[in-house]
């Protein structure tokens, strides 16, 4: 299993640049951050620095989506970085929560963000693609390899991830709605005709080691809130009863009644009351770490290959430190 970090682009830059420079050191193979260009500092310019602080380390954005840039600037930026570091970049997309909304726009439609997958990743690679019309190729692109994993929780985002994604990124770590999710995704890459084990399964969540449960989970119940988000369009959208998702998933939003995004991601944030402990401890990895490791066991088992820590609360060189020295030897295997 591979480990990844995730952390927010809030300045300073240097500090997230040595976050993910310790990260590399404890066994870490993949750093990502958030993008969204309001809220935090502008991620592909940190991620330039990142590649240049690190050796092996791949970078990409959890997640970038389809509309707060052209499809061509979002490919050569990927393709500049490659050339410049080695192929070692990874493209997080996914149809656009905070970025979007944030600057008053709804997110991406799923038809355009399959579209966009094929597009970013033939630009980045060196082949022609269309855009709005326009037949293009970035001519200066040698060799060039971008793996685009899509972000997604319902039935139809889960087809798209396996008709078309290298990568599924699933944005909680309970076992349940994991193996539920991951069939979904191989299922539709078997009828598309592709081989299921070539999509990459990730699974991005909190995670805090040490033996104080209750403040390791108000350190991380913003994550609650942040994929409430998510779950409140499924249920717009599907209804909360209409077996199109699990009701694991969807019964505890039934108590949320707002979000204000100048919280996003963050400890403390007061938007995320109605989360109860039971999806923190369901959704996160929280405790010693032997705890992490049995959960993270019993995720590979069903078929993850990457688990990335949300390391944004108030023990990060702490977490950092304890997966390096305890939980990736015994998953790295």
């Amino acid at each position: 299993m591979d480990f990844g970090l995730v952390l927010q682009t809030d300045p300073p830059a240097s500090r997230v640049i040595s976050l993910m420079k310790r990260a590399e050191r404890n066994g870490f193979t993949h750093g990502w951050t958030f993008d969204s260009a309001v809220l935090w500092q502008e991620p592909f310019v940190v991620h330039s620095q990142i590649l240049a602080h690190t050796t092996t380390l791949k970078v990409g954005p959890m997640v970038t989506n389809p509309g707060t840039r052209t499809w061509e600037v979002t490919a050569s930026t990927f393709a500049t970085l490659n050339d410049m570091y080695g192929n070692r970049t990874v493209c997080g997309i996914g149809r656009g929560d905070s970025a979007m909304r944030v600057a008053g726009r709804e997110p991406n439609t799923l038809a355009r963000l399959g579209e966009a997958i094929e597009v970013i990743r033939d630009l980045a690679e060196g082949r022609e693609a269309e855009v709005d019309g326009q037949r293009m190729r970035l001519p200066w692109v040698r060799d060039g390899k971008l793996p685009v994993w899509m972000a997604a929780y319902g039935p139809k985002a889960l087809a798209l991830t396996g008709r078309k994604a290298d990568g599924f990124i699933l944005q909680l770590a309970d076992p349940f709605l994991t193996e539920w999710m991951v069939k979904a995704v191989r299922n539709a890459a078997a009828e598309a005709g592709r081989d299921p084990d070539s999509v990459t399964i990730c699974v991005a969540a909190p995670a805090y080691v040490g033996d104080d449960l209750a403040h390791a989970r108000e350190q991380c119940r913003w994550f609650g809130g942040m994929v409430g988000n998510h779950v409140a369009d499924l249920v717009s959208r599907y209804g909360d009863h209409s077996g199109m998702v699990p009701e694991a998933l969807t019964d505890y939003i039934k108590g949320r009644e707002g979000y204000d995004y100048s919280h996003h991601g963050r400890a403390g944030n007061p938007s995320t009351d109605f989360v109860p402990d039971e999806i923190v401890d369901r959704f996160c990895l929280l405790g010693p770490p032997e705890a992490h490791i049995g959960k993270l066991r019993a995720l590979r088992d069903l078929g993850v290959d990457q688990f990335a820590v949300y390391d944004m609360h108030d023990a990060q060189e702490t977490t950092i430190d304890a997966y390096g020295a305890e939980i990736i030897p015994a998953l790295g295997d």
